[in-house]
């Protein structure tokens, strides 16, 4: 779960090499955003980074006074966090999947249920909603009427569910 001033764009991966390198898994659509940071929270605590690199299509990151595969391991299946105010601009009409995540979903007046995950499928994301049932919702804009982010509400056309 987020908390109001930080949002997570990364997971810390394995080792890689001897002298503390920590590969990256991007959770974040911004992957640019890695490459000009400075210093980040892992695990509640903060790290100065020493350098970013893109190997492969993979990203890893050195932190300073981490100097040993050991140690870096001890980060693993960390989150690494930003305060919210560096988040990268969207677009209109564009949302961060962390914000999408927890907004209630109404068919008219009646809720249908909470947004537990967004699936990225490649064409557009689903929105995983779990209510009585589970209940995939692509998220497109024939089928959403309205986000409203301030309120965690997500409306749904009038004519999603008929037939």
């Amino acid at each position: 779960m987020q908390s109001e001033d930080k949002i997570i764009i990364g997971k810390i991966g394995k080792a890689r090499g001897l002298d503390g390198t920590l590969k990256i898994i991007p959770l974040t659509d911004f992957e640019g955003r890695f490459d000009n940071l400075e210093k980040i929270e892992v695990g509640g605590k903060m790290f100065q980074v020493e350098k970013v690199q893109h190997i492969g299509g993979e990203i890893f990151i050195k932190f300073e006074n981490i100097d040993s595969r050991e140690v870096a391991k001890t980060l693993t299946n960390k989150f690494l966090k930003v305060p919210r105010a560096e988040a990268a601009p969207l677009e209109d009409g564009e949302f961060y999947t962390f914000d999408i995540i927890g907004c209630e979903v109404f068919d008219g007046e009646k809720i249908i249920g909470k947004v537990e995950n967004v699936l990225k499928t490649g064409s557009n994301d689903v929105f995983q909603v779990l209510g009585e049932t589970e209940i995939l919702i692509p998220a497109l804009k024939s089928v959403i009427k309205k986000i409203d982010i301030a309120n965690k509400k997500i409306y749904l056309a009038a004519d999603f569910f008929r037939e």
